[in-house]
């Protein structure tokens, strides 16, 4: 009964073209932005570039009265969490940390901070494959950043309405 009650729902909601709306969580004035880096083809804008046009994010050129997404820094850092018994590292905590500022006209600048963190199991007798997960986890530590700018964007949104 609960199968055929939950697929009477799913289907009435898709057959209506129901969805979520996620391009509304951000402000208005945050829809339409530039981006700003000094390193516009680094790996942590380029990523950024993405999750904000897959949550639907205009990026213009630079304009009087657009808002601006400016990357001020992006910093990485690890951390030995244990060792082998002969004393090398066996295992780290990798650190992304990345600063931004919302530049958003007649309203200021709100500063965005967000941090990821994962853990690296560092074994000296794989050095390729040690080099090719490092930047695997590094990828999806960018990618999670980035999310988190987004979901920081999203709260200026009570912010900005005052």
């Amino acid at each position: 009964m609960i199968k055929k009650l939950s697929l009477v729902a799913v289907l009435a909601l898709t057959a209506c073209s129901w969805h979520f709306k996620n391009n509304e969580v951000l402000p208005e004035s945050l829809r339409t932005l530039t981006l700003e880096s000094a390193d516009q083809h680094s790996e942590m804008s380029r990523i950024l570039r993405n999750q904000l046009q897959l949550n639907d994010v205009k990026l213009v050129p630079s304009s009087v009265n657009v808002s601006k997404l400016r990357l001020v820094s992006t910093s990485t850092n690890s951390k030995v969490v244990s060792v082998f018994k002969q004393a090398r590292e066996a295992e780290k905590i990798l650190t992304l940390n990345v600063e931004a500022i919302a530049d958003i006209p007649n309203k200021g600048q709100y500063p965005l901070a967000v941090s990821a963190h994962r853990t690296f199991f560092d074994d000296s007798r794989a050095a390729l494959a040690k080099s090719a997960e490092k930047e695997m986890i590094m990828k999806d530590m960018y990618e999670q950043a980035s999310r988190q700018l987004i979901i920081k964007m999203a709260a200026l949104k009570k912010e900005l309405s005052k």
